[in-house]
């Protein structure tokens, strides 16, 4: 139940309305009845949760991310987001994570927590934020709830943020168009290969996860000369030209495969927002210059990360979004015309032209006060909305979590890709949610 100084709590925070950020812009028009952008990150704890102790200590982080207690509300000409009043509830885990989540069932709030025996799970819709808003929210969230249950202490810093401390301006502002500048990457790009397969009954999704020893797979990338996140990449790519070889198909035999990896913004700016601020480069081979050895694969990789992931390459790709919103036959154009250009333009250049991604939040580092309580920390990509599976991993207590989410009952893609790995010599233990 909600007391009163809750509501106050809320009603009180600095944040009237705001626009939806650059790169959340597109989200509200793209999604439909069946389908949201959705992630989720958990933490497993080393004991059974307490609901009572999770739901105080959301009331007392959701105060801190005033960003997250907005509702979305379309407007005449773009959606915007309005303060939220009430505290948001938290509820039982689901069996199918990232399913779609219709906001007035929960406040209005674009974000769930869940709980399920000694797991906390936040799903969030993607135009509240990105995945390391969502970490930094998980991770004070579950510092919090150590805090309440056992009168823990634990150290802001990193992406944990003080429950005790004001809220901060900077980490609600839209960064794409504080620091996009006049130069500016053309974005047209053509569809890419994607997998087939039979699909899984509504709302069902395929959960394989991968546990790989961090030091194995960083020795294995480092025999290549690539970082983890490149030699992932380049295994996806040689398990899609595997695949693509089988098709029957000559002209899908000839499309470019492509991965999506989605490039955290602030490492190159002092950037210090929890909203979205991230974008993205596709390395690809294109399989009408003949087959790839990996090693070659490796090489592409790399040197294309090496080329684009720069701070002026990645800010001329996101200031082509801030000129292309800031335009003003766009700007002028009312949302009942925006929403279906926009949906389309989703549809053109969104994981059509990608034949897989993969998000790597890297290492979820957290102090020595709260690391002892946490067993693991999980991420995951929801469904997308064109293509089948989706990629995702991170890293805790030298352990790397690689989650494939699929929309269909083959996983093929998924056992090239790990069974290449374990080929190298890369132990790799796998965890899936069928049954059988």
């Amino acid at each position: 139940m909600m007391n009163t100084a809750d509501h106050e709590g809320l009603s009180a925070n600095r944040i009237k309305w705001l626009k939806l950020d650059n790169a959340a812009k597109i989200y509200p028009a793209a999604a439909s009845r069946n389908w949201l952008a959705m992630f989720r990150l958990s933490a497993t704890l080393n004991e059974k949760i307490d609901p009572r102790c999770l739901q105080e200590a959301l009331n007392i982080t959701i105060k801190r991310f005033p960003s997250f207690a907005l509702r979305l509300k379309r407007g005449l000409f773009w959606y915007y987001l309005e303060p939220i009043k009430t505290m948001p509830l938290i509820g039982e885990d689901a069996g199918n994570p990232c399913i779609n989540m219709r906001m007035e069932n929960h406040r209005g709030y674009m974000f769930r927590v869940r709980y399920y025996e000694n797991r906390i799970a936040v799903e969030i819709f993607h135009a509240l934020t990105d995945g390391t808003g969502g970490l930094s929210f998980l991770e004070t969230l579950t510092a919090q709830y150590l805090r309440v249950r056992h009168g823990v202490k634990i150290p802001a810093g990193g992406l944990i943020l003080d429950a005790d401390e004001e809220p901060k301006p900077e980490e609600w502002e839209d960064c794409f168009v504080k620091y996009a500048r006049n130069a500016s990457i053309g974005r047209s790009q053509p569809a890419a290969y994607h997998i087939k397969g039979t699909p899984e009954p509504k709302d069902f999704v395929n959960i394989i996860t991968a546990s790989i020893p961090v030091d194995q797979i960083k020795t294995i990338s480092k025999k290549y000369n690539v970082s983890i996140t490149e030699f992932i990449v380049a295994n996806q790519l040689f398990a899609l030209q595997r695949m693509q070889k089988e098709e029957i198909r000559a002209s899908r035999r000839a499309m470019l495969l492509k991965v999506s990896v989605p490039v955290n913004l602030r490492q190159f700016y002092n950037a210090k927002t929890v909203r979205n601020f991230s974008s993205y480069v596709n390395p690809d081979i294109d399989p009408k210059y003949g087959e790839f050895t990996f090693e070659e694969i490796c090489s592409r990789v790399k040197h294309f990360m090496g080329l684009e992931v720069t701070e002026k390459r990645m800010n001329a790709r996101m200031s082509a979004n801030v000129m292309t919103e800031n335009n003003a036959i766009i700007r002028g154009a009312p949302l009942i015309i925006k929403n279906p250009a926009m949906k389309f333009f989703y549809y053109l250049q969104g994981d059509r032209c990608n034949s897989m991604n993969l998000s790597n939040l890297g290492i979820a580092s957290l102090p020595e006060e709260m690391d002892k309580y946490v067993q693991r920390i999980d991420f995951i990509i929801g469904p997308l909305s064109y293509n089948p599976i989706t990629t995702s991993c991170i890293s805790h207590k030298g352990i790397l979590y690689l989650t494939f989410t699929s929309k269909i009952k083959e996983a093929t893609i998924q056992r090239y890709i790990l069974t290449q790995m374990v080929k190298m010599g890369i132990h790799v233990k796998v965890e899936s949610n069928q049954m059988e």
